[in-house]
């Protein structure tokens, strides 16, 4: 079935109501919920009982260093300058593959895989061809597997670039922010516009399958004019996929952020109309609003699936692929089984320190229980589709959806009033105006929220 979305609508006095800070549900149950009773045997067991489903299989490599720190990172990353301490990771990476490997059904096969961080080219190609080797000896990778990477652009050469599709990736990413030089100096992420052109050249020349770029709106001295530049420029490098994240400014939680001085940052109002234009002109220049910060191209997967009302989303964000299974390497990575969430260690010293006695570097997760599994249904439905068919769930579950969920419905009510939603019969639809506000709307169907402080959390908007 097509589905034909209406184009977003921008409502400035709804996204100030609802402006409040909620989970990005790149999961369901979210990461908060995630526990220390969940550990590395709890991860063996439930790695064995997903082998028994037979499902795809997706990656996750984190490298978690970073030669300068960006003021306005929420990442898990390390500033270092020690190689040792990089070549020690790698092998203790390639360990931890080994061992993982050992456990899992690899005859299933890998539709894709990411590199992420911290800053993947932070590693030498050397180590880049030996966690690839690794990899590809422990896994069997389809043949139009999806193989992404992240680079930081500061830090990289053409050589390198063509090096990285020669050994195998086919799609790559990296962050402008921002191109004015005010505002990159503000959050220590200097890169001039010609090192930018340059890199998206060489990335043409290496011919990668597509190309996507993060921008971020809210960062300090950024005005409706700067950012309005900044949208026209990436425009102009023509990337098939653009995200265009909202800074969220918790200097309480992350410490780095405390260089970035508060009156620097635009005010509420002008953050709105900076998102205003930046939807107006990406959308003038048929660039498709995906949802959570995303746009493409309308000819790109990622749109053609929204129509099909095929998208997927999950730690790696949106996808157009079946439904697999994720494994997650390296600090602090995140696996995603159908029944099961399972996160690495943060500190380096203990994740050290449990690869080389042999052991998994599990600190906690989450074991899915039947509720949970219907929920994260509805959630990434209406995330990816920005719709719900009641049968649907009561055929997948077996529910009567309207008893199971009546003060859910109630709740909606409110949002529907505001024009957010619609309930029509069986159907559940988001409006234009509602699709900005998604994570507001998913989150009626989320059991935890209310359970804990939500300040954990980034602003809607």
């Amino acid at each position: 079935m097509t589905f034909v979305l209406s184009p977003v609508q921008f409502d400035a006095r709804l996204l100030q109501k609802y402006d409040r800070p909620l989970p990005r549900y790149t999961s369901y149950p979210t990461a908060a919920e995630f526990t220390s009773e969940f550990d590395q045997h709890s991860f063996k067991q439930a790695v064995a009982i997903s082998n028994s489903r037979q499902l795809p299989l997706s990656l996750y490599v984190h490298i978690p260093f970073c030669q300068t720190a960006c003021y306005f990172c929420g990442c898990n990353m390390l500033v270092t300058q020690s190689q040792t301490a990089v070549q020690s990771y790698v092998d203790c990476l390639v360990q931890e593959i080994r061992q993982t490997a050992a456990l899992i059904d690899t005859s299933r096969p890998v539709t894709q895989m990411h590199w992420g961080g911290g800053t993947p080219n932070y590693l030498n190609l050397d180590q880049v061809e030996l966690l690839w080797r690794t990899l590809q000896q422990h896994f069997y990778f389809a043949p139009n597997a999806e193989i992404s990477v992240e680079i930081n652009p500061r830090y990289i050469n053409r050589d390198y670039i063509v090096a990285l599709r020669e050994i195998g990736f086919n799609r790559i990413s990296f962050g402008i922010q921002d191109f004015n030089p005010k505002v990159q100096a503000a959050v220590n992420r200097v890169q001039p516009e010609d090192l930018l052109f340059d890199v998206m050249s060489w990335i043409r020349t290496a011919e990668f399958d597509s190309i996507n770029v993060d921008l971020i709106y809210g960062l300090p001295h950024q005005t409706l004019r700067s950012f309005t530049e900044t949208i026209e420029k990436t425009i102009a490098l023509n990337p098939d996929r653009i995200a265009v994240f909202s800074f969220a400014y918790v200097p309480w939680l992350k410490p780095i952020q405390k260089h970035i001085a508060a009156d620097a940052l635009p005010n509420p109002f002008e953050k709105l109309d900076i998102l205003q234009m930046a939807i107006e002109t990406l959308t003038q220049h048929q660039y498709q609003y995906i949802g959570m910060d995303h746009f493409a191209k309308p000819d790109d997967e990622l749109a053609i699936a929204q129509q099909q009302g095929t998208l997927k989303r999950n730690f790696q964000g949106y996808t157009t692929l079946p439904d697999a299974e994720l494994f997650g390497f390296g600090l602090t990575s995140i696996s995603m089984l159908h029944d099961a969430y399972a996160q690495n260690h943060k500190q380096l010293q203990t994740y050290f320190r449990l690869i080389e006695t042999g052991g998994l570097p599990t600190e906690r997760g989450i074991q899915l229980h039947r509720d949970d599994q219907i929920r994260r249904y509805i959630i990434m439905e209406l995330m990816c589709q920005f719709g719900l068919s009641k049968l649907d769930v009561e055929a997948r579950y077996h529910l009567d959806f309207d008893r199971y969920f009546t003060s859910e419905l109630q709740a909606l009510t409110h949002l529907e009033n505001d024009g957010l939603v619609e309930v029509m019969g069986d159907r559940l639809q988001v409006t234009p105006v509602g699709r900005l506000l998604i994570r507001n709307i998913a989150s009626v169907f989320d059991a935890y929220l209310h359970q804990k402080p939500v300040s954990r959390f980034s602003k809607a908007i």
